[in-house]
């Protein structure tokens, strides 16, 4: 439990192409500990987070990250060297995480996790000639939906690859579910209500994520029971089967038969008031305000097996 009269640090910005989003998350992190009289400073991250750390007094770290650098692995990192107790995953699941082609590889013997049937293509590498369209082409890592696509027709693929491989050398390319999109987020092991994604052009891109009125949700989501139950279980089977810590959010898509298919987990998912997890918390009586601390309250750092 972080005592009170810590100095907290609330990381934000970062290295990676999500620097805006992140500053929201972070502002709207640190807005909401100021609300509740916590002792904060904002720290827009760069290659000096090192010194900034130093500098702030911190005691111990919000990482409101996203992306590069931050939600891989790398940040958990330093924070571990430097004896910082930071929020969210450790280092391994951090890292683990951001790669969708590890995330579904270490999750693939998970009894309750459904796993679309997937292709990986690297540098110089082409694709099988079972590939069946339509499939997405997705960056291997990377998130917010960044250079994304659905790809239904042979003519479309090459140009998908070329936008994809802006952002990774290797692509994830999966066979395309078609149905309904939810996400559960998952507060230390425990899921929180589904939220169902209603985007108005039928796909959640980057756009229909962050542009206002582009996309409707439901919270609880308007699905069957089935899959409302068989989603909060695989959440939580990825979050720890992963080992994730604090706040996470899987993606999934339902079909027909109503058994959700798990498209990746976020182990730093967007935290401004209208974000998909604190939206989730809502129905549970728990304010933004209140998931701010909460995660906080549950930051850690690993003990030194030797002190010089």
């Amino acid at each position: 439990m972080v005592e009170r009269g810590a100095r907290v640090g609330v990381l934000m910005g970062g290295l990676a192409a999500e620097f805006d989003i992140s500053m929201q998350s972070g502002k709207a992190v640190s807005g909401a500990l100021r609300e509740r009289g916590w002792d904060v400073v904002d720290i827009v991250v760069d290659r000096d987070l090192a010194r900034k750390l130093v500098d702030a007094r911190v005691d111990v770290a919000w990482v409101a990250l996203h992306g590069r650098f931050g939600e891989d692995g790398c940040v958990q990192g330093l924070l571990e060297v430097m004896g910082v107790p930071y929020t969210g995953s450790g280092v391994r699941a951090s890292a683990v995480a951001m790669d969708k082609i590890a995330t579904k590889r270490a999750l693939a013997h998970e009894p309750g996790v459904r796993l679309a049937r997937d292709w990986v293509l690297r540098a110089g590498g082409s694709l099988p000639d079972d590939v069946a369209l339509p499939v997405v082409v997705k960056p291997g890592v990377g998130g917010s939906t960044i250079d994304i696509g659905i790809v239904r027709d042979q003519g479309a693929l090459a140009e998908a690859i070329v936008e994809a491989r802006k952002y990774d050398e290797i692509l994830l390319v999966e066979e395309y579910v078609e149905g309904d999109e939810i996400t559960v987020a998952v507060v230390d092991g425990s899921p929180l209500p589904v939220v169902r994604i209603l985007p108005e052009s039928g796909f959640f891109d980057f756009a229909a994520k962050y542009t206002k009125g582009l996309t409707r949700y439901e919270c609880p989501a308007a699905i069957s029971n089935k899959a409302t139950r068989l989603a909060s279980e695989a959440a939580v089977q990825a979050f720890v089967g992963l080992g994730c810590a604090g706040l996470a959010r899987a993606d999934f898509i339902v079909p027909a038969n109503q058994e959700p298919v798990f498209l990746e987990i976020n182990t730093i998912p967007g935290m401004t008031a209208t974000s998909l997890s604190p939206m989730a918390a809502k129905p549970l009586g728990m304010s933004f305000e209140d998931l701010v601390e909460r995660v906080l309250h549950g930051a850690h750092c690993m003990e030194p097996e030797y002190t010089p």
